[in-house]
């Protein structure tokens, strides 16, 4: 069953998938809605996020892609920080509650705070999953599936993409 969960999410990533080729060309507008202190919800146009967020960048946190498993900056990553919403800079997950569920992605037990993530219904490719959305600016961050470690669980499986990363001080 679990074999079957794995190959159906395999199957369904890329599907969803865009170029995955992450770009280091930054966007033509710096990011004027990025703030990791303002918390107040930002209620843009995706023509404007389209202005100031990368292609792959905008398919993810806009279009609701997925990047392929494996392939993100943060799968494997151990480094002790805080996980923040690459779009607008909300503050999502510590280091802490991340662990290594092999499915390719960054996962995590719970969010930073309460309200830092909404859930939404997905049935998309023929799966009934939750869909996890940061709750500031509303941009596509991954999905939550209850087959996580305790003790809620859950499994948070976020796309690298959708994440920024700044490490605690002294943190290699």
């Amino acid at each position: 069953m679990k074999t079957l969960f794995l190959l159906t999410l395999i199957l369904a990533s890329q599907i969803a998938c865009h170029s995955q080729n992450e770009s280091k060309q930054p966007p033509a507008v710096p990011n004027p809605f990025y703030s990791r202190t303002d918390t107040r919800k930002l209620h843009i146009t995706n023509a404007e996020w389209k202005k100031v967020l990368s292609p792959e960048l905008y398919a993810v946190a806009r279009e609701a892609a997925t990047e392929r498993a494996f392939t993100g900056k943060y799968w494997d990553s151990d480094v002790k920080g805080t996980y923040y919403c690459a779009v607008c800079g909300n503050p999502l997950f510590r280091s802490d509650a991340k662990f290594a569920s092999s499915c390719g992605w960054p996962s995590f037990f719970e969010p930073l705070r309460a309200n830092s993530v909404i859930y939404k219904s997905d049935n998309s490719y023929g799966m009934q999953r939750t869909e996890v959305i940061c709750e500031r600016c509303g941009s596509h961050l991954g999905h939550i599936f209850d087959d996580g470690p305790p003790p809620t669980h859950k499994r948070f499986c976020m796309n690298s993409i959708s994440l920024d990363f700044e490490p605690d001080p002294g943190a290699h």
